[in-house]
């Protein structure tokens, strides 16, 4: 959705890349593009004008002035700014001392209540609460039908003691969904179900009508948070309609729907600055696990085209197993190879992380390859798969079997052409390069190995001088000398080191030293050892 934004403040930061010193038209220049990257991009004017006031301010102090990279120093002053604007702190949920805890959800008809109420509770659920949703709206058609099925995915129970309008539009309230909503908390505490999420109602519009029957939901159930749910791609009257119900419902947090839309979403990030209200949640896509906690710092990043490495790292822990990764790190430690199964296991848990477009744009500097990213088709790990799954157990551990006549019979299995596997075979070879790499302790191919690990101290890939063997006296008397002196030490059952000071590494006799008289030393080899 920010892809735009993010692309005017990369570029405007792109000019200020080598600069020594910035003057004032520099950063007026600065301040003046992102201004309008701002605008347009849907962002409130009171907030950009406030938003711009204070990194001027900042960018003419001495922090700039003072700074070694001011390019850089102007980039951190924006990161800030953005952070301050989207809210400042991670705001997560308040949960009740004396369960259950009641959440209520409110916003506009289409804002994606119902959606949201199912993620929400599916991630509850994982974090091992036991959430109960209730039906509260029984006004838009099949609003309860739709909870009920949402639940159902999300395997939690639903409370809906009232079928709703099972008809056409209508502006007239149906039923009673404030006795609705009570019920439903006295539902959750006779089942004892830690956490109630209360879906109401919407209009397409703010009205009176909406608003009293969500004021006096409020007023019955006593919610500890009421969520405001907002489509992102709203426009500029996210503004009006947040601050309608901020003064209608009075909510405690904000939740942005449809991240995942392309619209200019600058708006939405204004709610958090005008009404004072932190955004909690973010939903970006249509699944159940298409839901996040939002973090001011990690968006304001992503805006900057400098990633979400953190919030990639926390759904790779959800995503993948354990006990899988255990036991492939066994393998490498014990010298294994890595085979085309265990690339096979490692792509189907990619698969569990969702859209790989999403996962790599998460990395820094992705904006530069938004084309290359946007041209990436998400099917090619299902040709890959199904490449893998035309092999025969003995082809997947070795590959080197596969000659010209079992590549054939690969892709007429996998419905695709020897091009494709003769193109994943040599994709596999680079991958198992670089786990060898890895498990020799040398780390990623093109990087310096580990410190502690086998290899450092030698360049990676250089050849290594032999080591000679000694064999028969050499002619150098040094040498023959020191030969000498290693077998007199073998002799003598390989005893201590000598001490410092020692002139041919022998020490003085001792009374438990062995009597050199009585082994057959060379003529003349006493009197090297004085």
């Amino acid at each position: 959705m920010f892809n735009s934004l993010s692309d005017r403040l990369t570029a405007t930061f792109k000019n200020l890349r080598g600069r020594g010193r910035l003057s004032e038209a520099d950063i007026d220049a600065t301040v003046r593009e992102i201004r309008r990257a701002l605008l347009d991009a849907d962002v409130a004017v009171p907030v950009v004008r406030e938003l711009t006031g204070a990194i001027r301010e900042r960018a003419l102090g001495a922090e700039v002035s003072g700074a070694l990279n001011p390019a850089q120093q102007v980039v951190k002053i924006v990161n800030e700014e953005l952070v301050e604007i989207l809210g400042g702190a991670t705001r997560t949920l308040q949960l009740a001392k004396v369960p259950p805890t009641v959440i209520m959800l409110a916003g506009l008809q289409g804002a994606g209540k119902t959606t949201l109420a199912g993620k929400l509770a599916h991630a509850l659920k994982q974090q091992g609460h036991t959430p109960v949703l209730v039906a509260a709206d029984l006004q838009r058609p099949n609003a309860v039908t739709q909870l009920s099925v949402v639940a159902e995915r999300a395997g939690v129970p639903v409370f809906a003691p009232h079928p709703g309008n099972q008809g056409a539009e209508t502006d007239l309230v149906i039923g009673d969904p404030v006795s609705v909503a009570r019920q439903g908390v006295a539902f959750a505490r006779d089942k004892q179900h830690d956490v109630v999420i209360v879906d109401t109602a919407g209009r397409l519009g703010v009205d009176q009508v909406l608003m009293q029957q969500a004021a006096d939901i409020r007023a019955a159930i006593s919610p500890d948070e009421v969520l405001f749910v907002i489509d992102a791609m709203i426009g500029q009257d996210a503004v009006a309609t947040a601050s309608a119900f901020l003064e209608g419902v009075d909510f405690t947090g904000v939740v942005l729907s449809k991240l995942d839309g392309d619209a200019r979403g600058g708006a939405a990030l204004s709610v958090a600055k005008v009404t004072g209200r932190p955004i909690m949640f973010a939903s970006t896509g249509e699944k159940l696990t298409d839901f996040e906690v939002f973090h001011p710092d990690r968006m304001a990043g992503r805006i900057l085209d400098m990633g979400d490495v953190l919030t990639l790292i926390e759904q790779a822990e959800r995503a993948f197993d354990a006990e899988q990764a255990e036991k492939m790190a066994a393998k490498l430690s014990e010298g294994k190879d890595f085979s085309l199964a265990d690339f096979l296991v490692q792509m189907q848990q990619m698969k569990k992380l969702g859209s790989m477009k999403k996962m790599l744009g998460m990395l820094p500097g992705m904006g530069q390859m938004r084309e290359q990213l946007e041209n990436f088709d998400e099917r090619e790990v299902d040709r890959i798969e199904a490449i893998i799954h035309s092999m025969t157990p003995g082809e997947r551990e070795n590959p080197k079997i596969i000659n010209g006549s079992r590549r054939a019979r690969i892709a007429r299995g996998a419905g695709t052409t020897t091009t494709a596997v003769n193109q994943l075979l040599e994709r596999f070879e680079g991958a198992q390069k670089m786990m060898r790499q890895m498990a020799k302790g040398g780390g990623m191919p093109g990087m310096p190995p580990m410190p502690g690990m086998p290899g450092v101290g030698k360049r990676a890939g250089a050849r290594q001088a032999p080591q000679k063997k000694v064999k028969g006296k050499s002619g150098n008397p040094a040498k023959r000398a020191q030969q000498e002196r290693e077998l007199l030490t073998k002799a003598l059952g390989g005893g201590p080191a000598a001490p410092a000071g020692s002139a041919f590494g022998v020490g003085a006799p001792k009374k438990d030293d062995v009597d050199l008289s009585s082994l057959q030393l060379p003529e003349g080899f006493d009197k090297l050892l004085g």
